[in-house]
């Protein structure tokens, strides 16, 4: 309510009013895949620089970014599902959860690990106001952050033109693909994967898309120790590589999958994560390394800090990038596609989805 005061000697003021604005609870709409893979084809770079501004909005302590959680199955111990809760500011100002799962056996039956949904929630009233397929924002996103990693840790040493894919999943497409499309070109392209007819799919990709000399190698070492830049991309559950000694001519890493690595080669180098106390949970690289010393003294920092300039890398050690992952990262890019299907006029809205919408009735 308005009020004025009375003297008329003074012209009139109005008070501050304290009524509360007005909350409309959004529609829900549902994005498909085709729709998120529409939206962000060609748009690479431009996903690089939203993953970078969101790792910068992280440090800032603009998110909220709790542990992720795990479900796991006794009756299907490679399987497990994950929740990736998380809140952003800034502009994107928006809350969601990412929820994925991980089921290795699909493989053998033709059908893809990964399978995922995000829901966002409206900032202002907590609605989830979209559901929104995630295989595709969840592979964009990692790709993003491994192509960012590339550029960010490879700017003060010698930039690297021999390439390793080490697991030829989606996960590596997605990545040769990001790294192409911000500038990358490789003069050899190595490829080793368990499965041979993976290694196989995966050449033939890129004898489509890259003109660098691909081999596929059936020895991991070999792979690593002829290239400069190494991608794990894998389903690897613990160490399967262990021998520092592969690392003699200090690559730079992209550790995506976490668990490739033995304690002994973390400890033996240079280790950028993107959030700390995430990658040392699950059993990751870091974290056994962290158990097996006490101490997190041989993390070199995030990959924020490299960005900033408040860590520099040494050029005597490997440098392995090993991100966990975070769900601001897929907030961001979820609420992009989202906003990008929004001004294209072609969101589907489900009507009515909240039918409870009057307090009383």
């Amino acid at each position: 309510m308005t009020t004025f005061r009375s003297d008329a000697t003074e012209p009139a003021v109005p008070e501050p009013s304290t009524t509360p604005s007005p909350l409309t609870v959004p529609p829900f709409a549902v994005i498909p895949g085709a729709q998120v893979q529409q939206t962000l084809r060609g748009q690479e770079r431009q996903i690089v620089d939203l993953v970078e501004a969101t790792y910068r909005l992280h440090a800032a302590g603009d998110s909220v970014n709790p542990p992720s959680y795990f479900l796991r199955f006794p009756d299907r111990p490679t399987a497990r599902i994950i929740a990736l809760p998380a809140s952003i500011g800034g502009q994107v100002r928006v809350d969601g959860v990412k929820w994925i799962s991980s089921f290795p056996d699909n493989v053998r039956a033709g059908v893809p690990r990964a399978s995922a949904v995000l829901i966002l929630n409206d900032h202002d009233t907590g609605y989830p106001f979209a559901c929104l397929e995630s295989s595709i924002i969840s592979a964009s996103r990692t790709a993003a952050m491994a192509a960012s990693a590339a550029d960010w840790l490879s700017r003060h040493r010698r930039r690297p033109t021999r390439i390793g894919f080490f697991g030829t999943g989606l996960i590596a497409r997605y990545i040769h693909t990001f790294l192409t499309a911000t500038g990358w070109s490789f003069d050899q392209i190595g490829v080793h994967d368990l499965s041979a007819d993976s290694a196989a799919g995966f050449h033939s990709y890129l004898q489509q898309t890259d003109t660098g000399r691909i081999t596929v190698h059936a020895d991991p070492e070999q792979l690593i120790r002829s290239s400069d830049l190494v991608v794990f991309a894998t389903v690897a559950g613990r160490p399967h590589v262990t021998d520092p000694g592969w690392f003699a001519h200090n690559p730079l890493v992209l550790h995506v999958s976490l668990r490739d690595l033995a304690p002994e080669i973390v400890l033996a180098s240079a280790n950028i994560v993107d959030d700390v106390d995430h990658c040392l949970k699950a059993d990751t690289s870091p974290h056994l390394a962290q158990q097996l010393t006490g101490n997190r003294d041989f993390l070199t920092g995030t990959l924020a800090d490299v960005m900033t300039g408040r860590v520099s890398l040494p050029d005597d050690r490997p440098v392995v990038f090993s991100p966990f992952g975070l769900g601001v990262l897929d907030l961001a890019v979820g609420k992009h596609v989202y906003d990008e299907v929004t001004g294209a006029g072609q969101l589907h809205v489900v009507d009515d989805f909240f039918h409870e919408l009057r307090r009383y009735g």
